[in-house]
């Protein structure tokens, strides 16, 4: 019998915890503060930078086309970034949150002057967080936010598009796209017809990347998703480089040594910190 309160839930982001450091992925997604009883997590600014862009370009998604640009994005971008302003986001001092800030605000201005896709009909997942099961038989849950579903009324169809804030382009070994393409196959009724990443720090539209095919997409999740699964029933969580640590686990590993700075609770519960 299905159980999701005993499934192994799996994302990209902790799957790419796990491919870059078993250590790290316990940490971020195992490890609780015995004081707390709460997640950690660990507030940077170009991860500051990352969410607030995101939350302002995301939000725009659930209001009607004609409505989407009412209010100015740099206005709102204002507003979110007093959610990470001085230590909440990790910054050292005044100079490097303008330095990264600065960033964000051209990135608005970007995709202010350009919003393309953004300007045509969307739709939303209902699902809080979309989720379905990847495998039964090994009680494992895949679940994930996508950026955006771009709708297609002519075809009934949707596209993905994944916003980009970082200044490297996308792994090609990277399970994302894989990974989204299953969670809109499967969380919602239409046909993906197309995936797109937006590049916002350089880029004014959307480059387009080829489809996943279903069943390989599956097969290479499902295989690093066992493979969690199993480190979780065995308590193994091993960095490669067990003596000093990697710069996966390395700044983790400061949290737990009380090395770092809790500087507030997030919006899911974890403890967020900064070194």
């Amino acid at each position: 019998m299905k159980d999701k309160y005993t499934a192994i839930w799996v994302s990209h982001s902790s799957i790419g915890d796990y491919r870059k450091c078993p250590r790290a992925y316990y940490l971020k997604n195992v490890y609780r503060d015995p004081k707390t009883n709460h997640k950690v997590s660990l507030m940077s600014p170009a991860l500051a930078l990352g969410q607030a862009v995101h939350e302002v370009i995301e939000s725009l998604a659930v209001l009607p086309v004609d409505e989407r640009f009412s209010v100015p994005l740099e206005t709102k971008f204002e507003n979110v970034w007093k959610i990470v302003h001085g230590q909440l986001g990790g910054f050292r001092d005044d100079g490097e949150e303008e330095k990264f800030k600065s960033r964000g605000k051209q990135m608005i201005e970007r995709v202010a002057k350009h919003p393309g896709p953004l300007k045509e009909k969307a739709i939303r997942i209902r699902q809080d967080l979309p989720h379905f099961w990847l495998s039964d038989k090994d009680n494992i849950i895949l679940c994930g936010k996508i950026d955006w579903l771009e709708y297609n009324e002519l075809t009934d169809s949707v596209k993905i598009l994944d916003f980009k804030t970082g200044k490297y382009d996308e792994d090609p070994d990277s399970l994302q796209l894989p990974i989204y393409y299953l969670l809109a196959s499967a969380c919602q009724s239409k046909t993906v017809c197309g995936i797109h990443y937006w590049y916002i720090d350089r880029d004014t539209q959307p480059v387009e990347v080829p489809l996943p095919e279903a069943e390989a997409a599956k097969e290479r999740v499902l295989e690093i998703a066992k493979r969690i699964a199993l480190a979780r029933k065995l308590g193994r969580f091993i960095c490669k480089n067990e003596q000093d640590g990697c710069a996966a686990c390395r700044s983790l590993e400061a949290i737990v040594a009380g090395r770092a700075k809790l500087v507030g609770i997030n919006d899911f519960g974890q403890d967020v910190y900064v070194l």
